[in-house]
């Protein structure tokens, strides 16, 4: 039930990774994974599909996929016509700016696909072009690291994170409904659990909403998520209980109960498994692991 929790091995004072150009098959692409960085994924060549919280979009060419933080995510990449893509992972620290007396951040764009569940940005030539570019020089400072390679990355990605927002302020270009690459049925069954997994979620009530047979669902669910009910209705209480933990006041056992879990004994399992820490120490980390 245990997802994969990317780890970054990057310097506090520099929260950055990059995958360049990487080809990605079913068998070398990552399970059902999450992490707190941010993550922008470009597509170079070929297709797929992903599925980003409740969303199951296709891979093409040209696309862009904007990931937020603690974002549960899979690549499906196609066995005939594998994805060769670049993720580029970053913390908050690596664009932080003064406001200039503007409302601008780099990182709204990531805010907008976390409010909207709209992860998916079909670029433009231009913003193709521009991403082409802009990885590449990336890549180049980041393999060689030249003095002052950290400074340019950090320009180089403030550039193309300005050029997403400019993008996508376009209404034209910003597509107003996401799309999905499955049965509607489970887009209607998706959809119902992200309003309802705080609530007892059982296969047998899905399946008869769905009017489908317990190992249809199943097997269908598997196929389009990566996981099974139960671990996504985990994964998404787990979500929840991690912001609680950082942005209320609230008591652990009040942030279990409104997250879904009945005792405490299996929210403290549920949540270590998951997130590697209990949920007191993630809400106040030791100054060693911070």
């Amino acid at each position: 039930m245990k997802p994969v929790r990317k780890q970054f091995d990057a310097h506090p004072d520099f929260p950055f990774d990059l995958t360049y150009r990487d080809t990605k098959t079913p068998q070398l692409e990552l399970p059902d994974h999450m992490h707190e960085w941010y993550e922008l994924v470009y597509v170079h060549r070929g297709k797929g599909a992903f599925f980003i919280d409740r969303t199951i979009e296709d891979m093409r060419e040209g696309d862009l996929f904007i990931i937020p933080g603690s974002t549960i995510h899979r690549a499906f990449p196609d066995k005939d016509d594998p994805v060769t893509s670049t993720a580029l992972f970053l913390g908050p620290l690596l664009v932080e700016q003064r406001s200039l007396g503007e409302s601008f951040s780099y990182l709204q764009c990531f805010d907008q696909s976390r409010v909207s569940r709209n992860y998916r940005l079909a670029c433009s030539p231009a913003l193709r072009q521009a991403f082409e570019a802009g990885l590449q020089r990336i890549e180049a400072e980041y393999s060689s690291q030249p003095p002052g390679y950290r400074h340019a990355i950090q320009s180089e990605t403030q550039l193309l994170l300005l050029a997403v927002h400019r993008e996508r302020g376009g209404a034209s270009k910003h597509r107003g409904a996401s799309a999905f690459a499955g049965p509607l049925w489970m887009r209607d069954m998706l959809l119902y659990v992200d309003r309802h997994f705080t609530e007892e979620i059982g296969l047998g009530a899905l399946c008869r909403q769905a009017a489908v047979s317990p190992a249809h669902f199943s097997r269908v669910f598997k196929q389009l998520t990566g996981m099974n009910v139960t671990k996504f209705v985990a994964l998404k209480r787990i979500i929840l209980a991690k912001e609680l933990l950082l942005e209320s006041t609230d008591s652990v056992s009040a942030i279990a109960a409104r997250c879904g879990f009945e005792s405490m004994p299996h929210f403290h399992r549920v949540f270590k498994r998951i997130v590697g820490v209990t949920p007191a120490a993630y809400r106040h980390p030791s100054p060693a692991s911070r």
